[in-house]
């Protein structure tokens, strides 16, 4: 297929200040042949009206009551056309070509590939807050090697935009979970992943994730969440495990296992035991949580659970929170 039809779904939940923005470079792609589906999930503020004023013929504005991003992606795929699938989030951007290198890689690629590119966080504009390298921009074959590599320690990540999917890979690994409340990319693409032939990473193909948003998922902590970081663990690991059973796997889905219990504790530690018996159910792991220097002096001396303690109560007394 020398052109296929590339569907970038956006997503927004109370996005006002920065959906124009987002739409702008997603319809700004060098790439020609590209549509826009944008589901807005009930916000309260501006956001559908921002949206309404991009409708057009590359543009589809969807306005449904509040149910979620996750079941906001599955009404945006499901109103979608596309060859190959572009997710995005209202709050990040894609740079002028990220499309077409992505898509021009995956013409010289077999069947089944997925393309990946670099990303850097940002605040007011692309690359204001640096373009430094990442753990796992390369190639690899099969793709769910990449996800072993991300969850072992030190590994990188690749947030859902950085990814260009053909659309039976995104069919494949079958609707986001609407369950989740947090970490739903990782569980989403964790599937995709373990589907795929190859991931294939293209120089230049870059996007840019938003930081410093308090109501997007990422921000979101607490027990409410906690649940859903063990299923979406639950979910991804069962999808890596299935596809590649070898030590390396094992100990990458035990790092990512470890990972639940440092994000949950002390706020669940009900959850976080039970991910640390998964863990060692998988031969354990050394992954250790990260921090300033008075972290890490705490956690050396006294142990990681002792210094998330510490970080904690820090916090509170900083951000009264």
């Amino acid at each position: 297929m020398s052109s296929p039809l590339v569907s970038v779904l956006v997503t927004a939940y109370n996005a006002e200040p920065w959906l124009a923005e987002t739409l702008e470079s997603a319809l700004g792609q060098t790439y020609p042949n590209v549509e826009v589906v944008v589901v807005d999930d009930g916000s309260t503020d501006g956001t559908l009206r921002v949206a309404r004023g991009f409708e057009g013929p590359r543009v589809q504005v969807v306005g449904q009551a509040n149910a979620g991003a996750c079941a906001a992606r599955n009404r945006a795929l499901a109103e979608s056309s596309g060859d190959l699938v572009q997710y995005l989030d209202a709050d990040d951007l894609l740079a002028p070509d990220k499309i077409e290198r992505q898509v021009a890689r995956l013409r010289d690629e077999p069947e089944g590939t997925v393309a990946s590119g670099p990303w850097a966080r940002f605040r007011e504009r692309p690359g204001d807050l640096g373009r430094g390298g990442e753990a796992g921009w390369e190639d690899y074959e099969p793709a769910v090697d990449f996800l072993v590599q991300s969850w072992s320690p030190g590994g990188g990540m690749m947030p859902n935009f950085g990814w260009l999917t053909p659309r039976p890979l995104v069919d494949a690994a079958g609707p986001w979970d609407e369950r989740l409340r947090k970490n739903q990319d990782g569980e989403f693409f964790a599937r995709v992943l373990a589907q795929a032939a190859k991931a294939a990473f293209c120089p230049g193909a870059w996007g840019y994730y938003r930081s410093g948003v308090t109501t997007s998922v990422s921000a979101r902590r607490g027990a409410d969440v906690a649940e859903s970081l063990f299923a979406a663990a639950e979910g991804a690991s069962r999808a890596v495990l299935g596809r590649l059973d070898t030590d390396a796997a094992r100990s990458a889905c035990a790092s990512l296992w470890m990972g639940v219990a440092f994000q949950t504790y002390p706020v669940a530690p009900d959850v976080g035991a039970r991910a640390e018996a998964r863990a060692v159910a998988l031969g354990g792991s050394d992954a250790e949580p990260g921090g300033g220097r008075a972290f890490q002096v705490v956690r050396d001396a006294l142990g990681w659970k002792a210094a998330v303690r510490f970080q904690h109560v820090w916090y509170r007394l900083r951000y009264g929170r």
